[in-house]
């Protein structure tokens, strides 16, 4: 089934109720408003079983799970906190993730931040940048492969969708400095583009482990949307700086794809195909967006900066995972 650009959450999940139907859904973020919560009430009227939020904030989900309710109270609903800036805070989460969902079909990780004006360290001292894209969707990720390969055993179909961004384009992954030199080599956007970069070589890692046993993962590029809280904290002006930055780290200009702002419908529309649809897991890993399968740049994709991003995070963690050992 082909979609385009224009594509809306309601079309993907009437084309994929069947992939819906009675599956268990974890999606991290989804404060209303956001990418994730519009995904979580879409999901919401298929009849899935069970829709799990990891967020930091009850208070922000809480619209999201009476949204949920309101669609169909049989839904199983559940919250767990997470600040997946605190590696102590995403390994209690992963814990109480698994004691009520020991079978995870679909891992959304929509959780993220965007061009921090300030260079911040979180509680590890790992860029916040990093840190809350990419270090602590590892963790949390590689603590729940458990319960995704029960899914995956029994139907072949357990997948992982991380959230990047075309902005990953702005920088490839800065393996000789990725914490800007204590801050002295900082530049919100390169901090951005380094962490979406890494989405999609994550992706790649996964996909590479856990493939032979019915587990894949994707990356995927929502689109634009002024009504998430993502950009909140920018101004207009402050996206010019995007532009220096790419042609600084990679000698290219950047060039914002169309249409170049999604509604709120629209927004979840790729992340959905990448979640649902059931060709995907036999072209991944892949990266999507507008509703399709891209070849992203070569610095996201590439086996060696996979591999090194890969032992890279396990040092960060502090903890190893030899999926094709286990």
């Amino acid at each position: 089934m082909m979609f385009d650009a224009t594509a809306t959450s309601e079309q993907i999940v009437e084309a994929f109720a069947s992939q819906i139907k009675g599956q268990t859904f974890v999606i991290t973020g989804a404060g209303k408003p956001s990418i994730g919560s519009q995904i979580a009430t879409s999901l919401a009227t298929k009849s899935p079983a069970h829709i799990l939020i990891a967020s930091r904030s009850a208070q922000k989900v809480e619209q999201a799970l009476e949204d949920i309710k309101a669609i169909d109270p049989s839904i199983k609903t559940t919250f767990v906190q997470v600040d997946l800036s605190d590696h102590h805070s995403v390994r209690q989460a992963a814990k109480d993730i698994l004691a009520t969902a020991p079978k995870i079909d679909v891992l959304i990780n929509s959780a993220g931040n965007m061009a921090l004006k300030e260079y911040t360290l979180d509680k590890q001292g790992i860029e916040m940048q990093l840190s809350a894209n990419h270090v602590g969707h590892f963790l949390l990720t590689n603590l729940l492969v458990p319960a995704l390969l029960v899914a995956g055993s029994e139907t072949g179909l357990a997948r992982v969708v991380n959230l990047t961004s075309s902005g990953y384009q702005i920088s490839p992954f800065r393996f000789h400095d990725y914490n800007f030199s204590g801050g002295k080599e900082y530049d919100p956007w390169s901090g951005y583009g380094q962490a979406k970069t890494a989405n999609i070589l994550f992706a790649f890692g996964l996909t590479a482990r856990l493939k032979s046993r019915g587990v894949t993962a994707t990356a995927t590029h929502p689109g634009y949307n002024n009504d998430t809280q993502l950009g909140s904290h920018l101004t207009m002006e402050d996206y010019h700086g995007i532009f220096p930055a790419m042609k600084k780290n990679t000698g290219k200009d950047f060039e914002f794809e169309e249409p170049r702002f999604k509604s709120y419908t629209q927004i979840a529309a790729t992340t959905l195909i990448a979640a649902l649809d059931p060709e995907i897991p036999v072209k991944s890993p892949a990266y999507l967006f507008n509703s399709q399968t891209q070849i992203p740049e070569e610095h996201a994709r590439d086996p060696e900066a996979v591999e090194k991003l890969w032992k890279l995070s396990e040092k960060l963690v502090g903890q190893e995972f030899d999926w094709q050992k286990a």
